[in-house]
């Protein structure tokens, strides 16, 4: 079988001659049609993402076509185009039994503890399978990545009418963007690239936007009457951007944290209590995010077509890979193509 594995830090090596993935009880063979590549894969490639070792076969942003399955109770059926879940819960921590799979004590996620699907077939538990009719391919791989910031939404507890400053526009944040907007809620967009701000206002059709290079505090005063917003998101990764969001959050407020660093971030004790602000990190999504996000694509508030900037084939993903880390790429979001 055909894949690419991630072998040491910058290295990724073609191979043809992988392990078929097995079919037993309970799970189903799926041919992988469509990659997504995300952070985490741009990260591990780099060396910088955490929880992390190789050699490992990347890839959890996916979709494709069920080759094989036995019976079973779920409706599934070979030639089936499903979505991938790619969160390996335990289900007998404390988390899973109280329904947070998303953050499960003993979390395997597919590409990253686990070999991914950066390959032709993998073997998938039943129940981390969404089947996708209705949804184009790309589409369905995009289920993953937008269930992220659907979960953030639902973490922050923010409702129709709130206002919510979304900070970073990579391809998280932008997600967190649209589908807050489906949410109901005024998006604030925040960045550092004016280009990128541009990109949300017309994609995202955020209500406002906010260059980050400027004191945002004047211009979150501007548009809201106050310095701060009632739910702020942060979605950069970034530990400077993650310190200097406590800044952001009106009093009674809510920060979340989506995006992820390798490092601690700091706050000041008497501001955090004078707001009395709730802090939160987000961490991957559950079933009702997935359907939360396909809900917005069906409903027109994320246009994946303009959310994909780059493709590649799977042969060629090795030579392009390089090029997508480059700023000047300009890449929101790539996506590998298989051959049927």
């Amino acid at each position: 079988m055909k894949g690419i594995v991630c072998e040491e830090i910058g290295k990724f090596v073609w191979h043809e001659d992988l392990k078929e993935p097995l079919l037993e009880k309970g799970t189903a063979i799926v041919r992988i049609r469509r990659i997504g590549i995300c952070g985490t894969d741009l990260h591990a490639y780099q060396g910088n993402q955490p929880f992390f070792s190789y050699p490992r076969v990347l890839g959890h942003e996916l979709a494709g076509v069920i080759e094989a399955v036995g019976e079973n109770e779920a409706g599934l059926h070979a030639g089936d185009q499903v979505s991938i879940v790619p969160y390996m819960h335990c289900g007998e921590c404390s988390a899973c039994l109280g329904g947070k799979t998303n953050c499960c004590k003993n979390m395997k996620v597919f590409g990253v503890h686990i070999d991914g699907g950066m390959r032709e077939r993998v073997s998938v538990p039943l129940g981390h399978l969404i089947k996708t009719e209705g949804l184009t391919l790309d589409q369905a791989a995009m289920l993953e990545p937008l269930a992220i910031g659907a979960h953030a939404i639902r973490r922050s507890g923010l409702t129709a009418g709130d206002t919510v400053l979304v900070i970073g526009a990579g391809p998280i944040g932008l997600g967190v963007m649209a589908l807050a907007r489906y949410a109901g809620a005024k998006v604030i967009a925040m960045d550092v690239n004016e280009e990128r701000l541009e990109f949300c206002r017309k994609w995202a059709h955020v209500e406002h936007i906010v260059n980050a290079l400027q004191p945002p505090q004047e211009q979150l005063a501007a548009i809201t009457g106050e310095s701060g917003a009632a739910f702020v998101i942060d979605a950069t990764g970034n530990a400077k951007s993650m310190t200097n969001a406590f800044n952001l959050v009106a009093h009674g407020g809510a920060l979340v944290y989506v995006g992820l660093v390798k490092s601690d971030i700091t706050f000041n004790d008497p501001d955090f209590h004078s707001h009395e602000m709730s802090l939160m990190g987000s961490r991957n999504a559950t079933m009702e995010d997935f359907d939360f996000v396909r809900r917005a694509i069906s409903a027109g508030y994320v246009d994946i077509e303009r959310y994909i900037t780059h493709r590649s084939n799977f042969e060629d993903m090795i030579n392009q890979f390089d090029s997508w880390l480059k700023p000047e790429s300009k890449v929101i979001k790539a996506l590998v193509e298989m051959n049927d």
